[in-house]
């Protein structure tokens, strides 16, 4: 599995998430709601201090991560978090094969 995070969404993490220092930004199963690859469940995201990372990406000094328990969620997926213009904030977009299951659609 792996984790990718655009410039533009590093940067809105920074301005919007207060993140403590020392803490990333963590990436998490929520237990309603659906997502494009498990019926069911979602994701969501929230400030923490890593304990078993199993995915992590770092930039421009901040640590993204996935917990090792976390990572039954995305079956095969991995995940890109990148900017939607549109809605002025990150999307999760999940990628199998080199494929977006969920691509990002840019307005022109």
């Amino acid at each position: 599995m792996e984790l990718k995070v655009d410039p533009a969404s590093v940067a809105w993490f920074k301005e919007e998430v207060g993140l403590p220092q020392g803490a990333g930004v963590r990436f998490l199963v929520k237990v309603y709601g659906c997502s494009p690859i498990n019926s069911g469940f979602s994701l969501a995201m929230e400030t923490n201090y890593p304990s078993e990372p199993g995915v992590t990406y770092e930039a421009d000094g901040v640590l993204f991560y996935i917990e090792s328990r976390d990572e039954w969620f995305f079956d095969g997926h991995d995940l890109s978090v990148e900017f939607d213009e549109g809605h002025g904030e990150p999307a999760y977009i999940f990628v199998k094969d080199g494929v977006a299951v969920n691509p990002l659609v840019k307005e022109a």
